[in-house]
């Protein structure tokens, strides 16, 4: 019983110390495989910021040269940035995907740019967020949609704006300054500054009104929501 119990203990212990030596080497990896302004990764971007960081794992990343990240943003682990359909395609001479300064973009988040996404200065989003400026096409109902040439239409994102968990931003949306965004909503046309947005899609909750604060949209006729 004794050995039993002495090879049980070692059992443990063996176990322990391989879950630190796993984890150490985990955090090394995360520190060493960090894509920044100095690094092979960050210089391959059209321009990458200082002070600016992209966690590791990263998800997919193709078209860096049409893809400018400003100082200080924070891009979380796993999340994909892309610019165009496949690698290596050229989209001209300007930047495609923009994102300002001092941001933060979650982990597990997809930005996927085609013809112009613009994220502004100190947007903030939570986890899993999905923006793009690509919607598939479907005038043929005898075609397959996955065959037919998708749309682009532009999106920006306006300073100041945070989109919670799981948001979708749909090609043409135009977000305006300092606007919540809430989590799992599907954002869609112009939405206006300083207001709170939420649902599928996305409608006004509440909104700043000078001299009156935030207070909740008056209803336009009609509107039974």
């Amino acid at each position: 019983m004794a050995g039993k119990g002495a090879f049980a203990w070692g059992r443990r212990a063996g176990r322990a110390v391989t879950w630190r030596l796993v984890h150490r080497l985990w955090r090394g990896a995360q520190g060493a495989g960090k894509i920044t302004a100095d690094t092979p990764a960050g210089r391959a971007f059209a321009s990458f910021g200082a002070g600016s960081v992209i966690g590791f794992p990263t998800g997919a990343l193709y078209g860096q040269a049409w893809i400018t990240i400003g100082t200080g943003t924070l891009v979380g682990e796993q999340v994909s940035l892309s610019a165009g359909m496949v690698p290596g395609q050229d989209l001209g001479d300007e930047p495609v995907l923009r994102i300002g300064d001092r941001c933060v973009i979650g982990r597990g988040s997809h930005i996927v740019a085609h013809r112009s996404i613009l994220i502004g200065n100190d947007v903030y989003t939570g986890p899993y967020v999905y923006i793009t400026d690509q919607n598939h096409s479907y005038a043929d109902p005898e075609l397959p949609i996955g065959r037919q040439w998708p749309s682009n239409t532009a999106v920006s994102i306006g300073a100041g704006s945070w989109l919670g968990a799981g948001v979708i931003v749909l090609p043409g949306a135009c977000i305006g300054r300092n606007v919540v965004v809430a989590a799992g909503s599907v954002v869609r046309g112009q939405v206006p500054d300083r207001c709170v947005v939420a649902g599928v899609p996305a409608r006004v909750v509440r909104e700043y009104v000078t001299g009156n604060g935030w207070s909740r949209p008056v209803p336009m006729p009609g509107d039974h929501g």
